[in-house]
């Protein structure tokens, strides 16, 4: 039964990774389900409850920090409000209208060309829509790296107890 728990945390921890690319599953609070699964169904595995609840507040932070990263990069590299709405606005069509039909690429490419739309529809010249695309780029890695950081100190706290 054990190696059954053990083998399912595994896939969850999996599936927290690869959910950190691509939507819609929300990564480290899916790869999180895997502490939650051996600390309570393994009698010998039992996590400091300080450990479970660092890591499920970071959970949290990361994935809501995460929808607002693209937007915050479009604002610091001189986009416009236009540009950050854009930004948004194409965060939203990439995960929900362009994710089936682009799959990963959605999630980067709705915010970028969100943003250069935006500003380009405000009057803003070709070289600032793309500056505040880059912008949006940027905020996607910084918040990609967060998920994959939170998620690997997961999987670090997972394989220590089990090996």
């Amino acid at each position: 039964m054990d190696a059954l728990i053990i083998t399912l945390g595994i896939i969850l921890l999996i599936i927290g990774y690869v959910s950190c690319i691509l939507p819609p599953l929300p990564g480290p609070p899916v790869a999180y389900l895997s502490l939650v699964l051996l600390h309570i169904t393994i009698s010998n595995i039992k996590y400091p409850t300080y450990i479970l609840v660092a890591l499920g507040i970071s959970c949290i932070l990361v994935t809501i920090l995460d929808n607002f990263v693209a937007i915050w990069g479009t604002h610091k590299f001189g986009g416009t409000k236009a540009g950050v709405r854009g930004s948004v606005i194409g965060m939203l069509i990439g995960i929900f209208i362009l994710t089936p039909f682009m799959g990963f690429m959605s999630v980067i490419v709705g915010p970028i060309l969100g943003a250069i739309v935006g500003e380009l529809i405000s009057g803003q010249n070709l070289q600032v829509a793309f500056k505040s695309g880059m912008g949006s780029f940027i905020g996607f890695f910084l918040g990609l790296g967060m998920k994959l950081i939170v998620t690997t100190i997961i999987a670090f706290y997972f394989f220590k107890e089990i090996f």
